[in-house]
Parts: C-alpha cells; structure tokens; sequence
C-alpha cells in the first residue's frame, strides 16, 4: 500500500499528538477540554477508517457482491460520539462550577489558591 493509502493513519496521529499537546501544554480549562476533543476524534477516525473497504457493500448477502464492508465499527463510533458528547457536558459543567467557585478557569491559578497553610502541600 502507497503512501496515499495510508493518509488516514497520517491524520489520525496527527491528531492524536495535536490533542495531548493541547491537553498537557494549556492551562486554561476549556482548553484542554477542546484537547480532549480533538485526541477523541482520532480514535473515531482510527476505528473508521478501516471499516470501510474499497468496492465493499452494505453486508446484505447477494451472489452480485463479493466484498463487504464491516458495520461494526460504524456503530460502536456512533455509541461512542454520544458518549463523548456527554463527557464533553460533563467537563463544561464542572469548569462552570470551578469558575464559580474560584472565580477562573486557569489550572495554575487554581493549584495556587489551593494551597493554603496548614495544609500538607503547603511548604513555606
């Protein structure tokens, strides 16, 4: 297979290394949470991009088809879209509690109130 056959796997780890920088560099909440999201879309593509094969048909048995095309994975990306979407709420939900509570959204300004004294973690 050429080079041209495997640009889906170029983007995928593209993606994937794009999403953890974003996720380990960003301070910023909302940020990494975008990170998340974007590392989240490679696996999608990773699972899809090998289920779809060339010249291959719905799996509906017929003597004109000879190549099908696994529906599997198709599905389980579907379930894991909502279940991602639901992530996704879940993490804005907490960063506007967060925000509330602390009045930002910047991960090093939160560790910093954090630590107050008298507590293990704070050392003069």
């Amino acid at each position: 297979m050429s080079g041209a056959g495997h640009f889906t796997y170029f983007i995928t780890v593209f993606l994937m290394v794009a999403g953890l920088f974003i996720v380990i560099a960003r301070n910023n909440l909302i940020k990494k949470l975008i990170g998340l999201g974007i590392f989240q879309t490679s696996v999608y593509l990773l699972y899809i991009a090998p289920g779809k094969l060339v010249g291959g048909t719905a799996p509906i048995l017929s003597d004109a088809f000879t190549v099908y095309s696994n529906p599997l994975p198709h599905v389980l990306i579907l379930t894991a879209i909502v279940v991602g979407v639901a992530t996704l709420a879940l993490g804005l939900a907490l960063v506007v509690r967060i925000r509330e509570a602390y009045g930002t959204i910047e991960e090093d300004e939160i560790l910093a109130m954090d630590v107050r004294p008298g507590h293990p973690e704070h050392q003069p």
